[in-house]
């Protein structure tokens, strides 16, 4: 999968990209991230990408030009039939999910745009975003932390990124609960003993306790995401043993 971040910090967001699994992703070739500096399509001479804002008001507003320039020469060249999606990072979008991310899997090509100052110009959103995401209900001071939180979510399921799917297919969130608790060596720390049934090598007992457990931990954080969990995981109906010698003998 190829990541294609326009920002105005590019070595920003590359610092934090090639580093740890993702910089090790990217050096195998199973990623590509290319960061693009809004700046260099600036026609101004000073390099300028901000201007006031009609109507006044505080702050600057990232011009449309620029942006849409960097946007065109990203795509100008690219594959035929490549399915790509440009996505704005900004607090107005729809909050980012296990389930958004994964359904960003389907795409080639994710080309983000960061945000600075005061927002962008509608028109530039308009004609060139297919979606605008937000990684929380909170306010940064740009999008480059979310372009790089987005791009780490997706890029962990890409194939090849992790050493199995079970690495992040079991985890919080992603199994539709919180993650259980883990533990390792020593088997005691400061008087406190690793749950005996980890130690005792049966895995469906080991299995049992890790559900018990993160249903235990969900329903105490997060209770709704405990009740969607439940109710499409209702409990199987347990034959009575009259019914089943009943069908045994039949």
């Amino acid at each position: 999968m190829k990541f294609d971040i326009m920002t105005l910090f590019p070595e920003m967001v590359s610092g934090i990209l090639s580093e740890s699994i993702l910089g090790r992703a990217r050096k195998a070739g199973l990623i590509s991230v290319t960061c693009h500096n809004i700046r260099d399509y600036s026609e101004n001479k000073h390099k300028n990408v901000d201007d006031t804002p009609f109507g006044g008001g505080r702050g600057m507003v990232m011009a449309a030009p620029p942006i849409a320039a960097c946007i065109e020469d990203i795509t100008k060249n690219l594959p035929e039939g490549e399915r790509r999606r440009v996505i704005y990072l900004s607090p107005k979008g729809k909050v980012l999910t296990q389930a958004k991310a994964s359904s960003l899997l389907a795409y080639d090509r994710l080309i983000l745009l960061c945000g600075h100052y005061e927002g962008v110009d509608q028109r530039v959103l308009d004609e060139y975003v297919d979606e605008e995401i937000s990684i929380g209900d909170y306010v940064l001071t740009g999008g480059e932390l979310p372009a790089c939180v987005l791009v780490d979510t997706v890029a962990r399921m890409v194939d090849g990124v992790l050493a199995m799917p079970e690495c992040f297919e079991d985890e919080s969130i992603a199994s539709g609960l919180l993650e259980y608790p883990q533990y390792t060596r020593p088997v005691t720390f400061h008087g406190v003993d690793v749950p005996p049934v980890l130690l005792s090598g049966h895995h469906a007992n080991i299995q049992k306790w890790r559900l018990a457990e993160a249903l235990r931990i969900t329903e105490e954080r997060r209770p709704e995401m405990a009740a969607a969990y439940r109710a499409a995981h209702p409990p199987k109906e347990k034959k009575s043993r009259r019914k089943r010698t009943a069908e045994t003998k039949e």
